[in-house]
């Protein structure tokens, strides 16, 4: 008969994933990022996000578990790149006259912000079904091809990003508060 298991303390197993693998999981991002500073900032927001997790869990596989939720981090943080970038691009190749205004430009920027905000709490195919269907030009029937899904849930992934964006914006506009990504 095994021993039992002590009580789910899921602050202490937080307490014990960071002080075992806060190291290696920033050794990782620096080498990925080539960047001290955002790799600690992607580590601290991969822990973040686990302390915040709205159901407590056991965690057997520590470093894969903090791989997978970094990697998503990583992902969003190059399509935010992608998208800041593809949007500057296109505002320097416009005549001066139409250009927007710093008032318009800082708008326009947060939008991209509370988009990419709204898309970040998707699953990650869903995230790529949207991106690939906005930024890329693909069609629904392209998407499903190179992620291996159905037209079906294309549209049911397009579907739930176009409604979390419709709820980001409308808080956006009414002045509601955003929910701090670090605190």
């Amino acid at each position: 008969m095994s021993p039992p298991h002590p009580p789910f303390d899921p602050m202490q197993q937080a307490q014990q994933l960071f002080a075992g693998h806060h190291p290696w999981l920033l050794s990782r991002l620096k080498a990925r990022l080539r960047n001290t500073a955002e790799a600690q900032d992607v580590a601290s927001e991969t822990f973040l996000r686990v302390v915040a997790a709205p159901q407590p869990m056991r965690i057997d596989e520590p470093r894969a578990f903090l791989t997978t939720i970094a990697q998503r981090l990583l992902f969003t943080l190059w399509r935010r790149r992608e998208l800041e970038r593809a949007y500057l691009e296109a505002l320097a190749q416009r005549q001066d006259e139409l250009a927007p205004s710093p008032e318009e430009r800082a708008l326009l920027l947060e939008t991209l912000e509370t988009i990419a905000q709204a898309l970040e709490g998707l699953p990650l195919k869903a995230r790529q079904t949207f991106l690939l269907s906005q930024l890329d030009g693909l069609t629904y029937h392209a998407i499903a091809e190179q992620l291996g899904i159905s037209h079906s849930t294309v549209r049911r992934h397009m579907t739930e990003a176009f409604r979390r964006i419709a709820i980001a914006q409308l808080q956006q506009q009414a002045g509601v508060p955003r929910a701090s990504r670090h605190g």
